[in-house]
């Protein structure tokens, strides 16, 4: 996706047991994350919480229903083709933690992939009785050879790296090995890495990431490998990407300054880097005959030109001139960009709906778009372009209609390859897309997805999804690896079908409508997006879909944040909300983990203007007594190290302390996902659905 390289900040932090105390804050003892009081206080509130959910007489058959999608063998396989196959990661019933697999472009073309297992993850965590869970994989193109594959301990973003060799698909003995740390890496050539990882002081920023990229020799050590590049140490972090095209390798370095703001520099001959003049807010995509690919998220002046926020520019490496590449309508947002081959293929919203299109460079130096023939009215996502080819593939799918795989030639001949069967009966089930007026006259989209006997009826229990940050788009996806219980095939059959009504929010913070609506909800002014929820909220309402008595809300990470200010400013318009890996106290996020790194979209709450806007919406700090708050469901992950599980911990205990009644999930393994495989995923799902419908429905007869 988008800002997939230098803007993946939030595939990066530090575990920490807390950070110093600031104030007085009694429940500070609850940041210590692997801490026996810590650990005991957990043990006790998933004991009360479990035994309630667990018994509610719906549980038990939406877990099988959620274990039967996740672990379903007729989901799409998919996969990124690399040098004559198509590599795909398979995790089901028989495979918790996954199979690395891969098949030929023609087996897996015919719609019946010839699978060949090239890592089985399981078995690696039996043979060496670790708890392996299968991160990033980062390969030397285009052979696809030499690989460094991750492994992490319960699935936290800290992980262990080892060479492994796809030929032989076994991992290199003596081959290059980095240990535990939030690393990143990159293949110069079949012996050298650029690298960033902790190595001891100095080598990592403020937010954790690393500071420094080096060069590390085959045989060389990580303690010994040489400095090429060092950012600031308040900086986000410093990233390589190497790019190889046509016997020419072209090595750039990120200078993160903030979480979205980055500078770009380019290795010449010599060996030394030169900064790119590009924005601030740009986001490199790759390179293409010579000129580097960029997404403008901001205006660019450049030699007497400008070039506009939202689209995509080529830069010629060389000669320094830049060329339009695609330009994005009002209503358009590019979400994804791949260099093929020979040309760019882009995927973009329209109205918050798919589309694609197909972008080559003539001879004159024009850039021409052609439009892929892609089924509309839902969620287009670029699953393969690019390794070695200009052939590429997609999939569609909507809240309805299962994903289905398309192949796209390089002359963009559509063939469906692939589809999944429904996971539910969506017979009378209907999605429309809707407007709200948001508090400053906005308007903003979202969807409503239910039976039509129940949408006519109105009053229906109803749950509205949000997210409104870090430039994410709320689409209506049928089924999406990691699945969520807003996914269509798990709303479809486990809410819907018992006469539930989902809500899909397109607030602003997110990317539905470019760049601008991302800004439009930053720092000062995220209150913004709260504003576009309650709308949404208060319409569902107002052309009675639903009451207060009936309405829930849902959300995680940035999301928990956004269910945290529900919880305090409007209470009154919901009976359910669901608070997953929360962000909640917003004075001390940026102390823990991650959290600096993401001051470029809240602000710093150490600067006392920028706590005054922070303050007014911070969960934590304004959690009151004697208020119509809603028993609300938390969960979090202790193995979480990228927001803190002190957030939901403090966030309960809080609540506990001040009168207020509550359910508490924390998982002991599991990562910022909350969950380290499908079955997991299938009892979280569940109790989250089992928890709506006795707030929502009333407890089951």
């Amino acid at each position: 996706m988008m800002n997939k390289f230098f803007c993946a900040a939030a595939a990066f932090a530090v575990m920490t047991s807390a950070a110093p105390a600031q104030d007085d804050d009694p429940f500070l003892w609850l940041e210590a994350v692997e801490g026996e009081k810590a650990l005991d206080w957990v043990r006790e509130q998933n004991a009360r919480s479990l035994e309630v959910l667990e018994n509610d007489p719906r549980f038990e058959p939406m877990y099988e229903e959620a274990l039967s999608v996740l672990t379903s063998d007729e989901r799409l396989a998919l996969g990124q083709i690399h040098n004559g196959h198509v590599y795909n990661f398979w995790q089901d019933d028989e495979h918790k933690r996954g199979l690395w697999r891969r098949a030929s472009v023609e087996s897996y073309r015919s719609g019946e992939p010839a699978w060949e297992t090239v890592l089985d993850v399981d078995t690696l965590a039996a043979e060496e009785d670790r708890n392996w869970i299968r991160g990033s994989v980062v390969c030397l193109s285009p052979e696809y050879v030499h690989c460094m594959v991750e492994l992490s301990d319960g699935g936290k973003d800290a992980g262990y790296w080892r060479e492994f060799n796809t030929e032989e698909k076994a991992f290199v003995e003596g081959g290059f090995a980095l240990d535990e740390a939030k690393s990143s890496v990159e293949w110069l050539d079949s012996d050298t890495l650029l690298i960033g990882t902790d190595r001891g002081e100095g080598s990592l920023t403020s937010s954790g990431y690393p500071r420094t990229v080096m060069r590390l020799e085959r045989g060389g050590t990580v303690a010994d490998a040489p400095v090429i590049f060092q950012g600031e140490e308040t900086d986000v972090s410093s990233d390589a990407r190497v790019e190889h095209e046509d016997g020419k390798t072209h090595v750039f370095v990120s200078r993160g300054v903030t979480f979205f703001e980055s500078e770009y520099y380019y290795q010449d001959e010599q060996g030394g880097f030169n900064k790119l003049p590009l924005p601030l807010n740009a986001d490199f995509q790759g390179v293409l005959d010579g000129r580097a690919v960029f997404f403008l998220r901001e205006d660019w002046p450049y030699e007497g030109e400008t070039y506009a926020q939202g689209n995509v520019v080529a830069y010629d490496l060389g000669a320094g001139v830049v060329e339009t590449v695609f330009e994005a309508a009002d209503n358009q947002s590019v979400e994804d960009v791949e260099i093929g081959k020979t040309n760019i293929v882009i995927q973009y919203l329209e109205d918050v709906s798919g589309a694609a299109v197909r972008v080559t460079r003539s001879k004159k130096g024009d850039w021409k778009a052609k439009s892929i023939a892609l089924p509309e009215n839902g969620v287009v996502s670029l699953v393969s372009a690019g390794g070695g080819t200009d052939d590429a593939m997609f999939s569609f799918e909507s809240l309805t209609s299962p994903d289905s795989l398309y192949y796209v030639t390089a002359k963009n001949k559509v063939e469906k390859i692939a589809e999944t069967p429904a996971f539910y009966d969506a017979t009378g089930v209907v999605v429309e897309q809707r407007f709200a007026t948001s508090a400053d006259g906005t308007k903003v989209p979202y969807y409503i997805m239910g039976l039509d006997s129940v949408l006519k009826e109105g009053n229906a229990p109803t749950v509205q999804y949000g997210y409104g940050g870090f430039l994410v788009p709320i689409l209506p996806y049928y089924y999406d690896d990691p699945s969520r219980p807003q996914h269509g095939a798990l709303a479809g059959l486990m809410w819907v079908k018992r006469g539930g009504v989902l809500v899909l929010s397109n607030i602003r913070g997110g990317s539905e409508y470019g760049s601008r609506w991302h800004q439009a909800a930053l720092k000062e002014n995220r209150q913004r997006a709260y504003d576009d929820f309650i709308a949404i909220s208060e319409d569902l309402i107002e052309t009675g879909v639903t009451r207060p008595e009936k309405l829930g809300a849902i959300g995680r990470s940035n999301g928990g944040l956004l269910m945290g200010a529900m919880l305090t400013q409007r209470p009154d318009l919901y009976s359910a909300i669901d608070i997953g890996v929360p962000l909640f106290d917003m004075k001390r996020y940026n102390k823990l983990l991650a959290g600096a790194s993401w001051m470029g979209e809240y602000g710093n709450p150490d600067i006392p203007e920028e706590w005054a806007y922070i303050s007014e919406y911070s969960p934590y700090q304004n959690l009151k007594a004697d208020q119509p708050y809603p028993k609300v469901l938390f969960y979090t992950s202790t193995k979480d190290d990228r927001v803190h599980p002190g957030h939901a911990r403090k966030a309960a205990a809080k609540m506990e302390d001040l009168g207020y009644d509550f359910f508490y999930y924390e998982n002991i393994e599991g990562g910022h996902g909350g969950t380290a495989n499908q079955e997991q995923l299938a009892h979280r799902t569940a109790l989250e659905w089992a928890y709506f419908a006795r707030q929502l429905m009333g407890e089951a007869q």
